[in-house]
């Protein structure tokens, strides 16, 4: 939904929304609801779901808990440093983090959760099963169906129970291509914060990245198209072993060698991908810092810049994850900022309407954004 609707009309027609599909109509387009929350909601409905039901948000035995936490223990561990400053992030704004495995079991929890709230306490439980056909659609679910960064606003959840929360989420893949998880952002009667999505999408970045570097790997590869130098999270990013084989690589990699993933420890060689001596990936990161172009056997060119593993640079220490996050991901101050400038550009720049929306002033906006009042 455009930034520019009213806070009560938007509701309104999220409601009018459910009453179409409830009742087997068509969804309106004036309604302006996504396609995949409506899909959701047919497929609740296709398990025997019905909106009234009470919502139980059950956790999982003692003994599943158990295996889900060993598997989930890489994943966790990555996003620690992430949930860190993503927590002083959010901490103002009534809103916590959830960090799921890729079934929607809760790994893990951080941010200001108010326990004596039930309703954050419910959900904010390791162990609690938060999957579609156990709590409906949220943006847990609709991430891990959708594997995209998805927003989800109070009626848009397919139970009435959960109609007080709003919430951003992203799926987190790993080094394998594979998705491992989905990060959540939750807030509950708070004020609809869309812009929340392109935190929720950079902070599951973050935590795809730091996993892949805290594998074993001999070489790490950051790529970048020419003119756009190697450097920060945005970056694709692939590792190599000592012979050349790639053994991980972030979603930006994947999709800009057009890698599928690697679930069953399947390997792709580096001169499958580079149309030149993959020994020359391992002489120029020799040369540390110097990014070079290399040519694919797509016929593009790619930037690139090799650094071995174990080496000292702060933009690539594995071993150092805080000092990594936080070169990366930015001072919170330059997250409120991106946050702030993204609202703007949904609201097409209408500063008051992006203000109403972040719950803030329009001379906050403009202070932060450092331009004169108009």
């Amino acid at each position: 939904m455009p930034l520019t609707a009213h806070p009560s009309d938007r509701l309104q027609r999220i409601e009018q929304a459910r009453d179409q599909v409830f009742h087997g109509r068509t969804v309106a387009s004036g309604t302006g609801l996504s396609p995949w929350i409506a899909q959701s909601w047919q497929r609740c409905l296709g398990m025997g779901l019905q909106p009234g039901q009470t919502v139980g948000f059950d956790a999982i035995s003692a003994q599943q808990m158990r295996r889900v936490q060993e598997a989930s223990r890489p994943l966790v561990q990555a996003a620690q440093p992430v949930l860190v400053e993503l927590a002083r992030a959010i901490a103002d704004i009534r809103y916590f983090a959830i960090l799921t495995n890729a079934q929607g079991i809760v790994v893990d929890v951080h941010g200001p959760v108010d326990r004596q709230d039930r309703r954050a306490d419910l959900i904010a439980r390791v162990g609690v099963d938060l999957s579609e056909k156990a709590v409906g659609t949220t943006a847990i679910s609709a991430a891990l169906s959708e594997l995209q960064p998805v927003w989800l606003h109070r009626g848009e959840h397919f139970f009435q129970d959960n109609g007080v929360y709003s919430c951003a989420g992203a799926p987190v893949f790993g080094p394998n291509g594979l998705c491992a998880g989905m990060l959540d952002l939750t807030g509950i009667e708070t004020t609809e914060r869309p812009a929340l999505k392109h935190l929720v999408r950079r902070s599951a970045r973050s935590i795809e990245n730091s996993w892949l570097l805290s594998t074993e790997h001999a070489l790490v590869l950051r790529l970048n198209w020419p003119g756009n130098q190697p450097g920060d999270d945005s970056d694709g990013l692939l590792t190599l072993d000592t012979d050349g084989h790639i053994v991980g690589a972030n979603p930006t990699a994947r999709q800009m060698l057009s890698l599928s993933s690697s679930p069953h420890g399947q390997t792709l060689h580096a001169s499958e991908v580079f149309a030149s001596p993959w020994e020359n990936l391992f002489d120029a990161a020799n040369r540390q810092g110097q990014s070079q172009e290399l040519p694919l056997w797509s016929g593009l060119r790619m930037q690139t810049q090799a650094l071995r593993a174990g080496t000292s640079a702060p933009a690539l220490q594995p071993s150092a994850p805080a000092q990594r996050i936080s070169a990366a991901a930015k001072p919170l101050k330059d997250v409120q900022t991106e946050m702030i400038r993204e609202a703007v550009n949904q609201a097409r720049g209408n500063v008051a309407e992006a203000a109403r929306a972040l719950g803030i002033s329009r001379a906050t906006v403009y202070r932060k954004l450092g331009v004169p009042k108009s």
